[in-house]
């Protein structure tokens, strides 16, 4: 794993990135306004990092995550999804992977999941 102080950026995709943003799916838009754009931490939705444009990104925990719906459950979305995270952890970032019924079967779940990624403070000695 190799860390960087800058992710790659592919400034030809700005413009796909900003109308994703645009048009969130619904698993996106619920996760997004129930639980991420409310977190004491600042997250990016549709960014691009190096050839791709991940769902959400704090840069501050240096986690990703991926909202996927059905169509990702084909074996050549599953191998391009392999591929993908593989890149993004060489990259020294976590990737969470979560799909459609996820968000909307179990959103406390995955929220428990996120959290669970969160370093916590240290406890003080006093």
């Amino acid at each position: 794993m190799i860390k960087h102080k800058y992710l790659p950026y592919n400034k030809n995709l700005g413009l796909r990135a900003r109308n994703m943003r645009n048009e969130m799916t619904a698993a996106e838009k619920k996760l997004w306004y129930e639980y991420l754009r409310q977190t004491e931490y600042r997250w990016l939705r549709q960014k691009p990092i190096g050839n791709f444009i991940v769902d959400f990104y704090c840069s501050a925990l240096k986690l990703v995550i991926e909202v996927d719906g059905a169509t990702h459950l084909e074996n050549h979305d599953i191998n391009y999804n392999r591929k993908r995270t593989g890149e993004l952890e060489k990259l020294g970032l976590k990737v969470l992977r979560f799909y459609n019924d996820d968000i909307f079967n179990g959103l406390n779940e995955v929220i428990n999941i996120i959290e669970g990624k969160i370093p916590q403070p240290p406890l003080s000695r006093g």
